[in-house]
C-alpha cells in the first residue's frame, strides 16, 4: 500500500523535480522526433526544458537514414565531403529544435529552452582546433539558445575559457573527477572575465557543467566485485551519488566565493551542474536512482526517454536529496580508496575511454553517412 507521503512524491513527479528548481533536459534527439511533434509534447506535457546531444545521439538517429533521405540527396548531388554532409544535417536538426525550444528559452530569460551540439571528438586534445569548431558551430546553428559543447580534458580547459570570452555559452562535457571539474569552474570564471573585459553582456553567456554519475558506479562496482569481500559488495552502488554529491558542493563553494561575486554582480550567471549519463545501467538498481537521489537546486537533469518515462511513471522526488550527504559521500569515497581502489586511476580511465567512445560513435555515423552518399551515386571524400 503506498503511503500518503509516497503518493505525494509519485504524483506528479517530474513536476515536483521541476519545482525543486532541477532543469528537466532530454539526453536525446532526431529529425524524427521534432517532426512528428514529440519534442514539443515533451516540452507541454513532461516539462522538458532542453535538449542534449552527442556524437552517439547523432549516430543513431542519422545512421538509419530515417527522415533525411531528402537532405542526403541534396548533399550528394552537390558533391559535399562526407565531413561536411554530417555538419549540415546535425547543426540543421540542433536549430530545429531550438526553434521548437525558443519560447521556454525566452520565458526563462536564457537559462533553459537550451539545445546543446558537441565539436567533432577528434579534436578533444586540440585546443585551437576546438575553439574554432566552437566558433563555426554557433555561426552554423544561428540560434542564441544553442550550447556549445567542449569536453573537459586537459586541451579543452583553455578553450573553454577561449569561447566563454568570446560570449558563446558553452557545455562542459565529459567530466568525472572532482579535480577536473574545479578547474572546469576556473576556466568558465576566466572566460567571464575575459568577455567582461571586451565589453560584453554577462547576462547573455550560459553554461553548464556534465557531471557524468552511471559510468562512475559501473566502473567502481566492477572493481568492487572483483574484490569481493562484504566491505567492498556493501559500497556498490554509492560512488556515483558519492561523486556528484561532493561535486555540488565544489559548486556551493565556488559559485559563493569572492572571484564569483564580482562577476554576479555583473550579471554573470553561475554554471549549473548537469548530471548526465543518468540512466541506470545496473538492472539491480531503481530505473530513477540517478533522479531521485540527486536533486538540488540550480541543477539539471539530462535524461534519456526511459528515465523520463520513467520518472514520471514512479519516481520518488521527496526534496533536496543532495546538500545534506556530503559527510557520508566523503565516507563512502574514502572507504572505496581503503580497498585499495584508486579514484584517481577510475575516473582518468572514464574520462579516456568517454572520449575514445565518442570518436568511434562519430566515425560510425560518418562510415554511414559515407554508404549514403556513395549509393546516391556520389564518391564522398
Amino acid at each position: 500500500m503506498i503511503t500518503v507521503t509516497e503518493a505525494t512524491a509519485t504524483a506528479g513527479a517530474l513536476k515536483r523535480l521541476s519545482d525543486e528548481g532541477v532543469s528537466i533536459w532530454l539526453d536525446d534527439l532526431s529529425r524524427g522526433r521534432i517532426e512528428s511533434g514529440n519534442l514539443a509534447e515533451l516540452v507541454e506535457t513532461k516539462h522538458v526544458v532542453g535538449v542534449t546531444t552527442n556524437p552517439s545521439i547523432f549516430q543513431a538517429a542519422i545512421g538509419s537514414g530515417k527522415g533525411y533521405e531528402e537532405q542526403l540527396t541534396d548533399l550528394a548531388t552537390r558533391g559535399v565531403t562526407v565531413d561536411e554532409a554530417v555538419r549540415m544535417m546535425t547543426t540543421a536538426d540542433v536549430r530545429a529544435a531550438a526553434d521548437v525550444l525558443r519560447p521556454v528559452y525566452d520565458t526563462t530569460g536564457g537559462r533553459d529552452g537550451r539545445v546543446s551540439i558537441e565539436v567533432d571528438p577528434r579534436l578533444a586534445h586540440d585546443t585551437r582546433a576546438t575553439i574554432a569548431e566552437a566558433r563555426q558551430l554557433a555561426w552554423l546553428v544561428d540560434r542564441p539558445n544553442v550550447m556549445i559543447k567542449i569536453p573537459a580534458t586537459t586541451a579543452g580547459l583553455p578553450a573553454i575559457t577561449e569561447v566563454i570570452g568570446l560570449g558563446i555559452s558553452v557545455n562542459v562535457t565529459l567530466i568525472f573527477s572532482l579535480e577536473r571539474y574545479r578547474e572546469v569552474m576556473d576556466a568558465y570564471l576566466a572566460g567571464l572575465e575575459k568577455a567582461a573585459k571586451k565589453g560584453l553582456d554577462l547576462s547573455t553567456i550560459h553554461s553548464v557543467a556534465s557531471f557524468f554519475v552511471s559510468r562512475v558506479d559501473s566502473e567502481f562496482d566492477k572493481r568492487l566485485t572483483v574484490l569481493g569481500t562484504d566491505a567492498a559488495l556493501a559500497l556498490k552502488g554509492r560512488a556515483a551519488l558519492a561523486n556528484a554529491r561532493l561535486a555540488y558542493e565544489a559548486y556551493e563553494e565556488v559559485f559563493s566565493g569572492q572571484r564569483w561575486n564580482s562577476l554576479g554582480g555583473a550579471r554573470a550567471n553561475k554554471q549549473r551542474p548537469l548530471w548526465a549519463s543518468t540512466g541506470v545501467k545496473d538492472p539491480a538498481y531503481k530505473d530513477t536512482l540517478y533522479v531521485d537521489d540527486l536533486v538540488a537546486p540550480g541543477t539539471v537533469n539530462t535524461m534519456p526517454e526511459a528515465t523520463l518515462n520513467a520518472t514520471a511513471d514512479h519516481g520518488r522526488i521527496t526534496g533536496d536529496t543532495v546538500t545534506g550527504g556530503y559527510a557520508q559521500a566523503r565516507a563512502d569515497l574514502a572507504a572505496v580508496e581503503a580497498l585499495g581502489i584508486s579514484y584517481d586511476e577510475v575516473v582518468q580511465q572514464l574520462e579516456d575511454e568517454g572520449v575514445a567512445k565518442f570518436e568511434v560513435a562519430w566515425q560510425d555515423l560518418l562510415d554511414a553517412v559515407t554508404k549514403s552518399l556513395n549509393s546516391k551515386g556520389v564518391d564522398a571524400e
